[in-house]
């Protein structure tokens, strides 16, 4: 059974990767801020790593400042260094990554990958592989700034076409230039099926 798109039904919770360097370009801030607003404006709840720095502290400070809910999700041994935003809906304290990713990605309509580092590509390639297996089976979006993204799909893109991944495994996930095109990018996503799990190995 295929399960049904989120095309015309009510997004509610997005999930968003994001990093927490304050170094990275202005244009990253913009994307991350715009993003907030843009899930706050829409009524969505915000899911994230519930940190304070870079990207992550100016995508909660957006929906926040627009009104919107905001709950982080962060490791206990992270709050004790002072990383958590203080500002947030609901702060939710757990025992490490391994449980963080999960619950991150729980009850969401979707996924969106905005630039980041090791952390934001390893949530990331996490959360493929387990549409790949028919686990997670929401949209994934990548918010392409400044053609970020463009290298790790090209990447994917060799993958299958050396056939560690089949050519129907492109649907699992969505490029976007900019946070204006989220909602749309969820809303319009391909449906994903559990029984995706069946050509996961060819």
């Amino acid at each position: 059974m295929t399960e049904p798109s989120t095309l015309g039904l009510p997004i509610q919770r997005v999930c968003v990767y994001c990093a927490s360097s304050r170094k990275v370009d202005a244009r990253y801030f913009r994307a991350a801020d715009q993003l907030g607003h843009l899930l706050a404006r829409n009524g969505i709840t915000l899911v994230y790593g519930g940190g304070g720095a870079g990207l992550m502290g100016a995508l909660a400070d957006g929906a926040l400042k627009e009104g919107g809910r905001v709950l982080g999700i962060l490791p206990r041994f992270m709050n004790d260094v002072e990383w958590g935003h203080r500002g947030l809906t609901e702060l939710r304290l757990v025992r490490d990554l391994h449980e963080r990713k999960r619950l991150m990605i729980e009850n969401v309509d979707a996924v969106v990958a905005l630039p980041g580092g090791t952390g934001t590509l390893e949530e990331l390639f996490e959360v493929i592989t387990l549409k790949r297996l028919g686990l997670y089976i929401k949209p994934i979006v990548l918010v392409n700034t400044g053609g970020f993204f463009d290298p790790l799909v090209s990447f994917l893109e060799g993958i299958i076409r050396e056939k560690f991944m089949d050519a129907r495994h492109r649907e699992m996930w969505c490029l976007v230039k900019d946070a204006e095109e989220v909602v749309q990018a969820i809303q319009q996503a391909p449906p994903w099926s559990h029984e995706a799990r069946d050509f996961a190995l060819v």
